[in-house]
């Protein structure tokens, strides 16, 4: 077989094809932004120093909410897909 690996691929998508990838890209970043701002607070909600805390400026989560690990993320997508079609909508 020859070697293909330098050869330059351009696909020809119609228009159809375009708006499918992009609302998968879309929904995507969508699960994955949100998915990092659920870390993103947890993490911020355990930084401030118990005598300077702020209601107004500091995250609130209660002590007992678990650390948004991949496995917990996960299975709340997998509920989540069960009631929002444009989760369903992608394959991944």
């Amino acid at each position: 077989m020859g070697d293909y690996t330098n050869l330059p691929v351009k696909l020809k998508l119609t228009r159809q094809q375009n708006q499918e990838i992009d609302n998968i890209f879309e929904v995507c970043r969508r699960v994955y932004n949100f998915a990092l701002s659920e870390r993103k607070h947890w993490l911020n909600s355990r930084k401030s120093r118990i005598n300077s805390c702020s209601i107004i400026s500091e995250y609130i989560l209660p002590a007992d909410t678990p650390y948004p690990s991949y496995n917990n993320q996960a299975k709340a997508l997998t509920i989540a897909k069960q009631s929002n079609e444009s989760l369903r909508s992608v394959n991944a």
